[in-house]
């Protein structure tokens, strides 16, 4: 089954689950979520996959999260809005394969998603 992977080109854990997937013959399909940013929809869904709230997918260690975002309580609806405008903010990767998805890391945990 098609494994799709939300990716980000800078980030080297992203980079190393392609790789991953690549040496382990795993047919994927990148989205390149900072040149195509994830619309609402399209991240509620996504954690719906996860069976997650917002929270478990933002990356606080991010700057701009420790600038802007830190210090304020944001709805979990309002944080789906700033995560779709400001994607660098997503973890990543997240792998997506059918009606499930799980944060590709750490990489074992990948290992076991693609074999179930």
């Amino acid at each position: 089954m098609l494994v799709k992977v939300l990716h980000n080109g800078h980030c080297s854990k992203s980079n190393a689950v392609l790789e991953y997937l690549d040496e382990n013959g795993v047919p994927f399909e990148i989205i390149n979520m900072i040149e195509d940013p994830l619309s609402i929809l399209e991240i509620k869904t996504v954690l719906k996959k996860l069976n997650q709230s917002v929270f478990h997918i933002i990356r606080k260690t991010e700057k701009l999260y420790q600038e802007k975002f830190a210090d304020k309580n944001y709805s979990e609806d309002e944080w789906i809005e700033i995560l779709s405008a400001n994607p660098s903010l997503i973890q990543r990767p997240i792998l997506i394969k059918g009606s499930v998805a799980m944060l590709g890391r750490p990489i074992e945990n990948v290992k076991f998603f693609i074999e179930k």
